[in-house]
Parts: structure tokens; C-alpha cells; sequence
């Protein structure tokens, strides 16, 4: 078993479990980091977002924006699926895009003007949505334009969190799908990702009900964007 894919599930499995996003979000850049290819970084983390996200949503179903869910199903997921598709037959080089990507996101905690784009970008829902479907598609990366639509709406913690969980989930139903009909041959062993999807349900159990009802969201925040930052910045150069 991979060590460095299994320190990065065990990290990216803790922060899922407390905001609904982060195995993708986080795990993605991480693996490819490390020199793993897109694809398979896909399929070793798809099914540990699930999993973590099912019991999310098992547990708050009932706080779910059925509304917002819907749009998300009808505007998003085609998308997905679509550049999702396009990655995988061009072998496009992603990496400088999610550097870029991961810089910008960062920087909306730390700027007015970036920060002033997002929520004018979450103004026009629909449109958001979609460019929300194209980001995930080709990056992996639509959780972080996820969570912040999702907060901007101001909801509760529970319902913030199982809202994003189920978009997120969904996100990741559909990226299987789309990949079992595109992807033939996997760098890594079906133990082994067996083995990374147990360490994820293990590390959200461990955490949910301890570090769940205690996270401080401000402190969180600054450090999530210092770490955008920072995996974008070397994801950037190291792709030239």
C-alpha cells in the first residue's frame, strides 16, 4: 500500500468529514503532486468521497435544499459528465489550470475584489452552476465553487453541511459512471483502493462526533486558504 496515497486519504478523509467537501478538493492535488496520473487519482478517491458523504446524509437527509439540489442535478451534472469525457480522450495536462485554479480560490479570502466576483458569480445560480460542472469535470476541484455558494446561502451547520454532501456525492456518483465506460486499466490494485475506502469511513467515524460539534469555521478557513495556496503556487510551476 502507497504510503504517501494513504497519508493523503487519512488527511483529506478528516476535513471531508467535517464541511462535506475535501477528499476531491484536497486529495486531488495532493496525488498529483505526487506524481499520479489524473485518472487514477479519480478512482482512488471517488469512492472514499461517497462513502464519507452517504453517512453525512444519512444522518441530516432531512435538512437537504431539495430546491438547490435539483438545480444542481439539472445545471451541473452535465457538465461533469461532459468535460469529465473531454479530459479523459484528449489527455489534456490539467495541472496548470488547477494551479491557477486553487491560487484563485485562495486569494478570496484575503481580497475584496476576488471575494466581490464570487458572490457576484453566486448571484446568477444557474450560470454559477454550470461553470461549477465544467471546473469539477476537468479539475476534480467544483467542491470549493460548491462550498461557497452553499455557505452563501446562510444556512445552518447541519444543513450546509448535508447540502454540500449530497451535491457532492452526486458529483462523484456520475464521475464513476462516466469513467467505467471510459477507463479500462488502473494503476493501482482493487486491494488496495479497497484498502484506502476502509481508512476513509474509519477516519470520518473517528471524527465526526468529536471534531464536528468543535471546529472553529474562522480558524479553519485561513488555514484552507493558505493551503490553496500554496498546492496551487507549486502545482503551477512544477507543470511547466
Amino acid at each position: 500500500m502507497p504510503v504517501d496515497i494513504l497519508l493523503t486519504v487519512i488527511a483529506t478523509s478528516v476535513i471531508q468529514s467535517i464541511f462535506g467537501v475535501g477528499v476531491l478538493l484536497f486529495g486531488t492535488p495532493l496525488l498529483l503532486l505526487l506524481g499520479y496520473d489524473f485518472l487514477d487519482a479519480l478512482i482512488t478517491l471517488l469512492p472514499i468521497s461517497i462513502a464519507i458523504n452517504s453517512f453525512q446524509i444519512l444522518k441530516h437527509y432531512s435538512h437537504i435544499d431539495i430546491g438547490f439540489y435539483k438545480n444542481v442535478l439539472i445545471y451541473t451534472i452535465p457538465f461533469v459528465v461532459l468535460f469529465l469525457f473531454i479530459v479523459t480522450a484528449a489527455k489534456i495536462n490539467i495541472g496548470f489550470l488547477v494551479g491557477l485554479f486553487l491560487i484563485f480560490v485562495a486569494l478570496k479570502s484575503y481580497s475584496e475584489k476576488v471575494e466581490k466576483m464570487m458572490v457576484s458569480l453566486v448571484g446568477y445560480e444557474k450560470t454559477y452552476l454550470a461553470v461549477m460542472g465544467i471546473v469539477h469535470g476537468l479539475t476534480n476541484l467544483g467542491g470549493s465553487l460548491l462550498t461557497a455558494i452553499v455557505h452563501g446561502k446562510q444556512y445552518q451547520k447541519d444543513m450546509t453541511r448535508v447540502t454540500v454532501a449530497v451535491c457532492y456525492a452526486t458529483f462523484a456518483v456520475f464521475q464513476i459512471v462516466t469513467l467505467f465506460f471510459l477507463v479500462d486499466s488502473y494503476e493501482l490494485s482493487y486491494s488496495n483502493n479497497m484498502a484506502f475506502l476502509h481508512v476513509g469511513v474509519i477516519m470520518f467515524l473517528l471524527t465526526e462526533e468529536v471534531v464536528y460539534q468543535k471546529i472553529d469555521n474562522d480558524k479553519y478557513s485561513k488555514i484552507f486558504a493558505a493551503f490553496l495556496f500554496a498546492s496551487g503556487l507549486v502545482l503551477a510551476i512544477k507543470s511547466f
